[in-house]
């Protein structure tokens, strides 16, 4: 079998068998095939796409291709979420202890942040003394006993992957439904979940911008999940604007907690839910997403799910004590508040352009190296269909140590973001399909 061959027959648009796939991949791990034909065969996926059955094979040879994470020894049925990334999302933050306390166990393996995106690890480790580094037996003793925990990857979780995916970064290919796919579920499966609820992302501030691309990798992914013995569902939910209020790891873990206290805000605790009824659904704890709902919220109104967040914060020895009092978390020196040009309706926020303001004031990551400053952000207050007048403001920018070209430009950035317009705008959906192994739903 020789490579030249496999690149050959996928360029002229011919389904690889599951022999050749293997070849291509562990002969790329052990640095037998060289970068330029694996760069040849990404392009040729690029322009040809793969089949549901190349796309499962790629996954799980990838997958194979370092750690594969046992959970066996949790009891109960491990339900996974993966977000495909956005600003403000939070929501495992509030997903992890609310599903807990319903009973479905969650063992988690979160990621940190770059570039405008926000990570999980980053937010939590806003704490005090959380830690996101445990050992295996700790980490599968803290699920069976808290219900929850959420840590860091494996440094060697789908390398191939890894290697494949800073390959395509340099080649252009990164925007391959396939290649995408397989890469989001080889780290999932490596990660050892029963099942997996994922939440697509769609809009101006996702990775996919339109909704039929968003719906065409759901579907991949959901194929993917079928294809290897996983029960995979898809909700497709709006990054037109952030989630939430709050863009930053501090001010993230605040409308965390006051989601789990019942009165976060609206968008953040709709969302959640939904996908935590899903969770429930295929962990076994409720037979339609109606009845997990109204579980779900009677945890929210009792204090569990915030109680379940308490434990799960004082096993990885993060300050309880922050976050049953929010002032205490990081904060900022000084605030300054963005003013509008303009009256009118908020018509659209360019939600990618906020996380850049964020991470020019210090929130996140311009390079792997950068060092993150917890207590800064950004704190909307318009959001898409809110009315505004000349002078009002319309985001606070929460600063400590950015120089003041950093802040001008943090302050252009969420100046350009928001689009003003004379006519009243309707409220954007929050979710827009559902994808199951048995189709696509679309609610708009």
């Amino acid at each position: 079998m020789r490579a030249v061959d496999i690149i050959q027959k996928k360029r002229d648009g011919h389904e690889l068998s599951a022999e050749e796939i293997t070849f291509l991949i562990q002969g790329y791990s052990r640095g037998e095939i060289p970068d330029y034909q694996m760069s040849a065969w990404a392009m040729a996926v690029y322009f040809q796409g793969m089949t549901a059955q190349e796309t499962g094979h790629l996954t799980m040879e990838m997958a194979k291709s370092g750690d594969q994470v046992d959970l066996s020894p949790i009891q109960g049925i491990k339900v996974d979420k993966h977000s495909t990334g956005g600003v403000g999302d939070k929501t495992t933050i509030v997903l992890a202890p609310l599903v807990a306390a319903a009973g479905v166990p969650v063992a988690k393996m979160s990621g940190r942040g770059l570039g405008h995106t926000g990570g999980t690890l980053d937010k939590l480790e806003s704490i005090s003394g959380f830690t996101i580094e445990l050992t295996r037996d700790e980490f599968l003793s803290q699920v069976n006993e808290v219900g929850a925990a959420v840590i860091g990857q494996s440094g060697n979780m789908a390398p191939a992957d890894k290697k494949l995916y800073a390959l395509r970064d340099v080649t252009s290919t990164v925007n391959s439904i396939p290649l995408i796919a397989s890469s989001v579920m080889s780290k999932k499966i490596a990660a050892g979940a029963d099942a997996i609820v994922l939440d697509v992302k769609t809009g101006s501030g996702a990775f996919m911008k339109t909704l039929d691309d968003s719906i065409r990798l759901a579907e991949a992914m959901v194929d993917i999940g079928t294809h290897v013995g996983r029960d995979t569902v898809a909700v497709i939910s709006d990054m037109d604007q952030p989630l939430g209020f709050g863009i930053g790891n501090a001010l993230e873990i605040k409308e965390a907690v006051e989601t789990l206290q019942g009165n976060g805000p609206e968008d953040l605790q709709e969302v959640s839910l939904i996908l935590a009824s899903h969770m429930l659904v295929l962990g076994g704890k409720a037979k339609t997403v109606e009845e997990a709902r109204v579980v779900l919220e009677e945890l929210l109104r009792s204090g569990a799910a915030f109680d379940k967040l308490k434990q799960m914060v004082a096993a990885q020895h993060g300050d309880v004590g922050q976050i049953e009092d929010l002032s205490k978390l990081p904060g900022a020196s000084r605030t300054l508040e963005v003013k509008a040009d303009t009256s009118g309706y908020v018509a659209s926020i360019e939600a990618e352009a906020i996380g850049i303001a964020a991470m020019l004031l210090g929130a996140g990551r311009e390079t792997k190296e950068s060092v993150i400053d917890y207590g800064v952000g950004v704190t909307l207050v318009k959001k898409v269909s809110d009315e505004v007048k000349a002078g009002d403001t319309l985001a606070v920018m929460h600063i400590n140590e950015a120089s003041e070209s950093k802040v001008q430009e943090a302050e252009s950035k969420l100046k350009q973001a928001y689009s003003i317009t004379d006519a009243a705008v309707p409220k954007q959906p929050l979710i827009y399909a559902l994808v199951t192994k048995h189709g696509v739903e679309r609610f708009v």
